[in-house]
């Protein structure tokens, strides 16, 4: 039966809402889709019910096309099988935690690698069991700190995770590559672009990741394509393809220098120029060793100073950072920090602070640029003083590299002789391989075609699903509202009855039910007392692909059909009008 605007529940919005930051989430509010509840969470009206759930299905042809099986486990969730694996502890405060009235520990499922890995090794014990890949759609909670851009990023969601088991590696990459070939299907259905990029698995473990990114300006990840070749990855994933040794024997001896009135890289390069010129040529930023002191925050509350040595060209990506100490957090190393630490002279730290054989002991992790043999200016470890021509492997060493600098538009590609241009997106969906990860920490064996246990290896496939309907608004939508892609639309066609006489109405209903018994989902604007132009306001920041506009042409026997993707507009005959709208749809 059609939906009928009189009686729907729905109120548009001819204002965008206070706090909205994107076109999504201004525009699901305003056409009625979403409803604010709290910071992060929203409740789905039955339009937006509508979208979600063409997202799910969707998502759900495509994984049970690749024999993957539907179960769905709860939200509400013991402490134990968290703990086996540490993430009680390692998801530090993002994990909704709560207690029943007995004082056992729960926690609200932001993910659900421990029930799916203790519910195969309840059921299954042979390698003919396997593979198998099962999936669930389902509300997962994480209490996200900065929770913005309405579903987007939000503290509740609907999410898709599955996961394969398999007995031997060769398993593994099969199923890994079913499910990536799966998500390029949804991401084709669902109607935005998307690029996949190369990822890092986080928290999660595993080793190979990749990320499925909609491109958007909008977007909270920065991904890096090359210009000549096919390689892509998320800034986190970049490794940055390390100098060759430089030779040390020419290299002149390091010497300390008073820099007063250097207080920026700037400068201090102007400086060097003036005072200390080069032979070869100018000194730049790029010469300079930038030392960055942060402080870790484990999971279990201990505090960690490090030390990063980046070139002073370069700052520090916090993202970048994170993702390679994660599930540590990276707080500012504060003013009481140095107080306990006295070894270290904020502004003018060097590598002689640092590291195992530092004043310090600070642990210290360099960039790779700072290769062996390569000539820098950094801090002295004293007040207006750097030491020049400081030789890395001669004069100073770390305790190993990290890759936590920023990337830039122009760097080299690690994978050819091209370089690098930068974008944003929007995280859609990631695959992991996990490898033996959960399976050794929750004992899930299977007993091999010798009868030897072995670990089962597994993989992680996840797919934002209410973030997906916002996703597709970012990139279907103009100034009068959104422009659903066919398949997820809350309707295939939009009947506006557009005139106070009756038999518009009646026309409208007759056409709306005719196109319903062909098989077509109809919303039907027949309220009363509306104006022709509030209507097709409506009708357009609703964004069903299809609008039949019911109106004064009756009289002379047309309607109206509009394209919203294009606003194609043409009138047709009220008799063909069901034919041409079936055409239009692609149900002729």
């Amino acid at each position: 039966m059609a939906l009928h605007m009189s009686s729907l529940f729905l109120r548009t919005l001819r204002e965008d809402p206070a706090d909205a930051e994107v076109p999504s989430h201004r525009l699901l509010v305003r056409a009625g889709y979403v409803r604010r509840v709290s910071p992060g969470i929203y409740a789905w009206l039955p339009l937006g019910l509508r979208v979600l759930r063409n997202v799910e299905r969707v998502v759900r042809e495509e994984m049970d096309a690749i024999g993957a099986q539907e179960l769905i486990f709860p939200a509400l969730l013991p402490r134990e099988p968290y703990e086996a694996t540490n993430r009680w502890t390692e998801y530090g405060d993002n994990l909704f935690r709560l207690k029943d009235r007995k004082g056992a520990d729960y926690l609200l499922g932001p993910t659900h690698e421990e029930l799916f890995t203790l519910t195969v090794k309840d059921l299954f014990s042979s390698y003919k069991d396997l593979p198998v890949s099962l999936y669930q759609i389902q509300t997962k909670y994480r209490d996200e700190a900065r929770p913005r851009a309405g579903v987007l990023r939000g503290r509740e969601f609907v999410m898709k995770d599955s996961y394969s088991f398999d007995i031997h590696e060769a398993g593994l990459e099969k199923s890994y590559q079913a499910h990536r070939d799966a998500y390029v299907r949804i991401f084709d259905r669902l109607g935005f672009d998307y690029v996949i990029v190369q990822a890092m698995s986080g928290a999660m473990g595993g080793s190979r990741s990749e990320e499925f990114l909609a491109t958007a300006e909008v977007g909270e990840d920065t991904y890096v394509r090359c210009t000549s070749c096919e390689y892509a990855a998320n800034v986190e994933a970049v490794r940055v393809p390390a100098p060759a040794p430089v030779p040390l024997e020419d290299a002149p001896a390091a010497h300390v220098e008073d820099t007063p009135d250097t207080p920026t890289i700037e400068t201090l390069v102007d400086d060097l120029n003036d005072r200390f010129p080069r032979g070869d040529r100018p000194w730049t930023a790029a010469d300079t060793l930038k030392n960055v002191v942060v402080m870790l925050v484990h999971p279990d509350g201990t505090r960690e100073p490090l030390a990063i040595g980046v070139p002073g060209d370069r700052e520090v990506d916090e993202k970048r950072l994170e993702a390679q100490v994660s599930p540590a957090e990276v707080a500012a190393f504060e003013a009481a920090d140095f107080q306990a630490h006295p070894g270290l002279v904020k502004g003018y730290i060097g590598p002689g602070a640092l590291g195992l054989e530092g004043t310090t002991g600070i642990r210290y992790l360099l960039d790779p640029r700072v290769a062996e043999g390569t000539r820098w200016v950094t801090g002295a470890n004293e007040p207006g003083r750097h030491v020049v021509d400081l030789v890395a492997g001669r004069d100073f060493a770390a305790d190993g590299t990290i890759e936590a600098a920023e990337v830039r538009a122009g760097d080299p590609c690690p994978a050819c002789d091209g370089v690098l241009e930068s974008a944003r997106g929007i995280e859609m969906g990631h695959v992991f391989q996990l490898g033996t990860k959960y399976a050794e920490a929750l004992d899930l064996k299977v007993l091999d075609q010798n009868g030897k246990l072995v670990t089962v290896t597994m993989g992680s496939y996840g797919v934002g699903v209410s973030r997906a309907v916002a996703c597709v608004v970012e990139g279907n939508h103009d100034g009068a509202g959104i422009i659903w892609p066919r398949e997820l639309a809350p309707a295939d066609v939009h009947v506006v009855a557009a005139g106070k006489d009756e038999q518009v109405l009646a026309a409208a209903e007759q056409l709306a039910a005719d196109l319903e018994v062909r098989g077509l989902t109809c919303i039907v604007d027949d309220r009363k007392g509306v104006s022709p132009g509030v209507k097709f306001k409506d009708s357009e920041l609703v964004g069903v692909p299809t609008i039949l506009v019911v109106g004064k042409g009756l009289a002379s026997g047309v309607v109206e059909i509009k394209d919203r993707r294009t606003g194609e507009r043409r009138e047709v005959p009220v008799e063909g009008a069901v034919a041409e709208v079936l055409a239009e749809v692609g149900r002729a």
